[in-house]
């Protein structure tokens, strides 16, 4: 892998489209809300016979719905909302409860903690900075629900009354739960999030691999497909020379025509074996070729890379080429190389049981926390302050998910505590690295 290549992924933006919540998704979500408010409404004013604003409440609930269905009607199912979009609904669905709830007694209302839903809504599938805007507006429409004037509904020649202290600590349960509630979805989402960007980044990677690898059955096929009427062309201008071989007008134009036939002839025989000819070198590589082609790359940055040999070459294994391996064992060189301060040393074994290869660098090391969560793919990595992946990881990410797929085992350790650098120990059984790892 070049450094070309992994910048690229790396600017690829693969997060920002699922940041746009459905419209679908939240007219469905208000019509619950509506249906919810009107049972409240119709159970506590008809069934409890409670003494309850109704008209209001039912214009609120009616401007609720109203909205909901314009909604539905303008928009197709599948558009999806823009952050700021997103924010003016859910701001006016506070509102709207924000009204019911201080008509029914503000925070002494038992229904007062749902001003909650629109916030954790907003932290599950919004930016961060759009749901904090939020979070604040709802903060200060709890308070507001403090100065209510208005008695919660009960029975009649009866009143509730809410000690202060009490609603003091209504307040306080509403923002606290809103807070945690918002952290806990934002924290759940956003993992969510670069998990699934992550394999899509490795899923790229892959089919970027497998198209190379096809080019050439893609030229013999070309190449065979064109045959025939090549072959047609040949023919016609051999009779052309020979009919017109007295002629001095054509005799040349014709002679050029069939050279040039026949040049293409040649040029298409060549497609043609190329998979053939190539097919066993390209498909089986030894031990040591795999290497080399790892490194081969990052000759180039001024690091010096040094390669220790341990086993004997007459006895290497010879497996399948895969372009995950080449993938994944690429990007942690290159990542050794990113870090080191002079020099990365590859060290690789084989015996009878297992292949092993272990990449070290002269660098930092790994700090301590990150230790613990390497191949995370919201990890930051090693701490750098311009690190320019944007603190995602996923290149770490994308070559441990593909060793592993290709049945290796994966160890990152710091060399004498940290002092000399980082250590990554990749292993294979040798019988999975000679007959082949799994399709990736």
């Amino acid at each position: 892998m070049t450094k070309t290549s992994s910048a690229s992924l790396r600017d690829t933006q693969f997060g920002r489209s699922s940041r746009r919540m459905r419209l679908q998704t939240l007219v469905r979500l208000r019509w619950l809300a509506v249906a919810g408010q009107t049972t409240t409404v119709a159970v506590v004013a008809l069934v409890l016979q409670f003494p309850l604003p109704l008209l209001p409440a039912a214009l609120l609930v009616s401007a609720l719905a109203t909205v909901n269905l314009t909604l539905a009607i303008r928009f197709p199912s599948t558009h999806r909302l823009e952050p700021g979009a997103s924010l003016a609904l859910l701001a006016f669905d506070l509102l709207q409860m924000l009204g019911l709830l201080f008509l029914t007694g503000g925070l002494a209302n038992p229904f007062a903690p749902l001003l909650c839903v629109p916030v954790i809504i907003s932290f599950a599938s919004q930016p961060l900075r759009h749901s904090l805007v939020l979070l604040g507006f709802a903060v200060t429409c709890a308070s507001l629900l403090a100065f209510s004037p208005y008695a919660v509904p009960w029975r009649l020649g009866e009143q509730l009354v809410v000690h202060p202290v009490l609603q003091l600590g209504t307040w306080c349960a509403i923002v606290s739960m809103m807070s945690f509630a918002a952290f806990y979805a934002y924290r759940v989402s956003h993992e969510a999030t670069l998990l699934a960007d992550a394999l899509a980044a490795t899923e790229l990677v892959l089919e970027r691999e497998k198209h190379l690898s096809q080019l050439d059955g893609l030229a013999a096929a070309a190449a065979h497909e064109l045959g025939t009427p090549l072959a047609t062309i040949s023919v016609v201008a051999k009779e052309m020379e020979r009919e017109l071989s007295g002629d001095e007008r054509f005799r040349e134009d014709v002679a050029l025509l069939r050279s040039q036939s026949e040049r293409c002839r040649d040029i298409l025989r060549r497609l043609t074996s190329l998979s053939a000819d190539n097919e066993e070198h390209m498909r089986r590589l030894p031990f040591s070729s795999l290497i080399e082609e790892v490194i081969a790359p990052q000759r180039q940055f001024g690091i010096e890379l040094v390669l220790v040999e341990k086993g004997d070459r007459g006895r290497e294994p010879v497996g399948n080429r895969n372009a995950g391996i080449l993938y994944g064992l690429g990007n942690l060189v290159e990542n050794a190389v990113d870090f080191a301060q002079s020099q990365v040393v590859l060290t690789t074994n084989h015996d009878a049981e297992r292949v092993t290869i272990t990449i070290e660098d002269d660098g930092e090391g790994y700090p301590a926390d990150v230790l613990s969560h390497i191949g995370e793919p919201y990890m930051t990595t090693r701490g750098r302050e311009n690190e320019t992946a944007g603190g995602l990881g996923l290149g770490l990410f994308i070559a441990k998910t593909l060793l592993e797929r290709s049945g290796a085992t994966l160890v990152f350790e710091n060399r004498d505590g940290g002092e000399h650098g980082a250590r990554v120990r990749v292993s294979w059984p040798r019988s999975v690295m000679e007959m082949g790892p799994r399709a990736t």
